[in-house]
């Protein structure tokens, strides 16, 4: 095939409406790295410069008293952001070859860690403050034909964040060249105006900048499914100062839902007479959205409560450090838990995690920050608040805007000023100015005073009143709120530890033990916080409750609440999956009432209790069933029912007072009819035998980026887990991968992640190897020296 037979044939893929164009989009993901003036070192962008650690108490170790904690008197914090090197400066420069200096070239960053400062050639090019939000800068006038070089200089302050925020240009940087003439993808608009049985109606805005005077455009606007064929069209001639608007019909649309996440792509290309300037290309979703007192939230004009859990940025023992793939396993994580909703506490999110929710189906609450002018820390966000507050925010909504993922913006979290008039006119113009940019969306502020926040209107100032937490206090106040509906936005703050279980088992605040670890009975919360019972009944029985946001989905790296001073402990215990991935058995409970296309039957603790012989030892069955019956080697213990009328006894089947022997542990789940459809056995389990391998995904795309995850488990001569097993692993990983990263969800482990050998913890850990961009299997080896065995696996 001739180059112009090629050109030719990608014009017409393009519906003929747009040639070949000038706009090239490169990642930069090859750099020099200089910690604090060290030697310089090549690394792979996005890079977290601190995830490799070491641990240390003495990183960013903070004495304060957190008044929303009910510190009254400061205390030592040591691991509440994570206990790793983030502190401190970075610089990071690469070098970029320029031919045509009549272009327009742009470098856009999706966020930096933190404070960037960008020099082209020396010359200081451009800044931002906020280490979470995406910026560009037109670097044009800094360039020169030949080689170019490009460096960033980063500073992280100590007391800046409450958890781990990661170091360095952790989200990808892409360099992007156009001509001088090019459409703005942020000036980009497009939003459902309706949605019926005719069809629906589009609309779209764009705008085309470096414009010639008296310039003549015409921009076309192309929309396609996701086979590729163009469903609607339009032509516009631009206006003077480059904008265009038009609106489109869509016959059939195909709806975009978490059930259903069909994505379109929006094609705009802009011509002078019959020459393309510039033309993009993003993926659009069609849904309309609405929040009302007589409907509730509604996506695509069907009412539905939020199945929703907070999640913060960092990936585990990947650090902050994005990666598609990474993210990808989260959500799929969340999506079997039952999960329909996310928010991204208390950040601005990536560009990657917005797409993977549009093609995964994952609605979005889209967060800003976490303090406004009034400090939570010394050196937070109140240093750049008044100067630059608009302008995080118009990157954030205009740069997000057209992710149909997104269903609502939140404009700050249990912010200091919440029950204050200065804060309430803060939020007044802070809803006003996200309205300005995107008419289509409400605006919520997770508030922890609520009382406080209704007597000086700053609920009313909001589009939608977010509770985080003090669900006694929604009966009292919802008749005092004006919307008639409220949300959970922050709920539960139930903390556990995989694998771990205390007795006597008892409800517990802010329980502590020798271990640093939580039980995994579930009964064990922080003092502001309820139990998921308590939410899922706020949430079925209370029809203005549109929904709630657990804190969190995932376990994330810093505030490791109860163990404020307790060290080791650098990670947090909130989550039904731990840093691993792997879920706790509080997965399975939310499993059990949200994921209702696929049944959940699931029993704790574990059976193998050396020294509990004739103990009580009570046993828990998380289920989507209405009733079930438990055995001890074959003697009933009872047949019970969910009972309403018990805060813990409605969504769990619980035996209080089983005596431990030794053996199998069986139950026989019933459904509404009284019959048999389900059961769990488990046994005790006798000594390590194996190593069991299982891997997340079958198959490992060559590109350098892509991971696998496997997990591994201990196991006896019959397969049983060995559930208190904490043996040494050592890895070695060869063929089309390299070894990443290794974590066993152990909140007070100080193993490294980087280092291919890890101890166990409770019988499990996760590896995870990266593609090295080369075909063919991947090979994960793993032993156990100790115990003179290993196992293989081959992909």
């Amino acid at each position: 095939m001739t180059n112009k037979t090629f050109t030719l044939l990608a014009f017409l893929a393009l519906s003929g409406a747009c040639m070949a164009q000038n706009r090239v989009e490169k990642e930069l993901s090859s750099w020099q790295f200089s910690r604090n003036g060290d030697a310089w070192q090549p690394v792979t962008v996005p890079h977290d410069w601190a995830i490799k650690g070491p641990f240390d108490k003495q990183w960013d170790r903070q004495f304060l008293g957190i008044t929303q904690d009910g510190q009254r008197t400061p205390i030592w914090h040591t691991g509440r952001s994570g206990g790793l090197p983030w502190l401190g400066r970075g610089e990071y420069r690469t070098t970029i070859n320029i031919r045509n200096l009549d272009a327009r070239t742009e470098l856009y960053f999706d966020g930096a860690m933190s404070e960037p400062v960008v020099y082209v050639n020396g010359t200081e090019a451009g800044r931002w403050a906020y280490g979470y939000n995406a910026f560009r800068i037109d670097i044009t006038p800094y360039l020169k034909r030949g080689d170019n070089e490009i460096l960033v200089k980063l500073n992280n302050l100590e007391e800046s964040s409450r958890w781990y925020p990661g170091a360095g240009l952790y989200r990808p940087v892409t360099l992007i060249t156009t001509n001088k003439t090019y459409i703005d993808p942020w000036q980009t608009y497009f939003r459902t105006l309706s949605v019926s049985q005719q069809g629906a109606e589009i609309a779209v805005n764009a705008q085309t900048k470096g414009l010639r005077e008296n310039d003549k455009l015409k921009t076309h606007i192309i929309l396609k499914d996701k086979d590729g064929r163009t469903v609607a069209q339009n032509t516009v001639e631009n206006d003077a100062k480059g904008d265009v608007a038009t609106t489109l019909n869509i016959k059939n649309p195909q709806l975009w839902s978490p059930e259903h996440p069909y994505l379109y792509t929006l094609q705009i290309c802009v011509k002078r007479g019959s020459k393309t300037l510039d033309a993009t290309s993003q993926q659009v979703g069609i849904r309309t959205i609405a929040i009302t007192k007589e409907h509730g939230f509604q996506l695509n004009g069907i009412t539905r409560k939020f199945k929703g859990v907070c999640l913060h940025h960092d990936l585990g023992p990947l650090g902050a450090a994005a990666n598609k793939a990474a993210m990808i396993r989260q959500i799929r994580i969340m999506k079997d838990m039952g999960v329909d909703a996310i928010r991204t506490a208390h950040n601005m999110p990536s560009q990657m995690q917005m797409q993977v929710c549009d093609s995964m189906g994952m609605m979005v609450m889209a967060e800003s920050f976490d303090a406004w002018k009034e400090p939570k820390v010394k050196n937070g966000y109140n240093r750049f608040y008044d100067e630059w507050w608009r302008k995080d925010l118009t990157n954030l909504i205009l740069g997000h805007r057209n992710h149909p993922s997104i269903v609502m913006w939140s404009i700050g979290n249990e912010i200091p000023e919440q029950a204050n008039q200065q804060g309430t006119e803060r939020a007044k113009a802070m809803v006003k100015f996200c309205h300005s940019l995107d008419s289509t969306r409400t605006v919520t502020c997770g508030v922890d005073n609520p009382e406080g926040s209704v007597n000086c209107g700053f609920y009313a100032a909001t589009d939608v009143p977010g509770f985080n937490y003090r669900v006694f206090l929604y009966e009292k106040l919802i008749d005092k709120l004006p919307q008639g509906f409220l949300l959970g936005s922050e709920t539960s703050s139930a903390v556990s530890s995989r694998g771990v279980y205390k007795f006597p088992v008892e409800e517990k605040n802010m329980a502590t033990y020798d271990d640093g670890q939580c039980s995994s009975y579930d009964v064990e919360k922080v003092s502001w916080g309820s139990y998921p019972d308590e939410d899922f009944a706020k949430q079925d029985d209370l029809p203005y409750s549109i929904g709630q946001f657990v804190w969190t989905g995932i376990d994330y790296i810093g505030e490791p609440t109860p163990y404020y001073s307790y060290w080791p402990s650098r990670s947090s215990y909130f989550a039904p999956v731990d840093l691993a991935g792997l879920p706790k058995d509080r997965y399975y409970l939310y499993r059990s009432v949200w994921n209702t296309s696929s049944p959940t039957l699931h029993l704790l603790p574990h059976w193998t209790w050396h020294g509990r012989e004739g103990k009580v030892t009570p046993v828990y069955c998380y289920t989507s069933y209405p009733e079930a019956e438990l055995f001890v080697n074959g003697k009933s213990q009872g047949r019970i029912k969910k009972n309403k009328a018990s805060k813990l006894d409605r969504y769990r089947l619980r035996w209080n007072n089983v005596v431990y022997e030794p053996g199998e542990l069986k139950v026989v789940a019933y459904d509404e009819k009284g019959d048999e459809v389900a059961q769990q056995t488990i046994h005790t389990a006798g000594a390590p035998h194996a190593l069991k391998i299982e891997v997340d995904k079958q198959q490992l795309a060559n590109d350098g980026k892509d991971l696998l995850y496997y997990t591994i488990s201990m196991v006896d001569k019959d397969g049983n887990l060995c559930p208190d097993a904490n043996d040494l692993l050592l890895f070695e990983v060869s063929g089309a991968a390299r070894f990443k990263a290794v974590c066993n969800g152990d909140a007070t482990s100080l193993e490294p992640f980087h280092l291919p050998n890890m101890h166990l913890f409770h019988g499990k850990l996760v590896v995870t190897v990266q593609s090295n961009g080369m075909k063919g299997q991947v090979h994960l080896t793993v032993k156990a020296p100790k115990l003179g065995f290993g196992a293989r696996h081959t992909l």
